[in-house]
């Protein structure tokens, strides 16, 4: 796995949860911290949009919709979550820039 691919895990949060694309932003040995990619935009509040970030090539990304990442929350997956798991694609250079700067604003 390496940084600003994007694969498939199981995220959970309280007694739910549900697979959903994640982008891998640091590795560790055991560790794997991602942002989560979501479809869900419009209906979110002006506070949370504002930390959603839009994918413009996520076709090249490997994802059916248009997504936006959640720089909100970073979460940390156990290895074994993501050990022997092929990424689905990976952000473009152009996306990873304009993310890059999106961050750092």
């Amino acid at each position: 796995m390496n940084i600003f691919d994007i694969f498939i895990a199981y995220v959970s949060w309280d007694n739910n949860g549900k697979h959903r694309p994640v982008l891998v932003i640091e590795q560790q040995e055991a560790i794997l911290s991602v942002f989560n990619i979501t479809t869900q935009y419009a209906g979110k509040s002006k506070s949370v949009q504002r930390n959603y970030f839009k994918i413009i090539d996520w076709r090249q990304a490997g994802l059916d919709k248009q997504s936006f990442i959640d720089t909100s929350t970073i979460r940390d997956l156990p290895k074994n979550v993501w050990t022997g798991k092929t990424p689905i694609g990976n952000l473009t250079e152009a996306d990873i820039q304009r993310l890059l700067e999106f961050l750092a604003r």
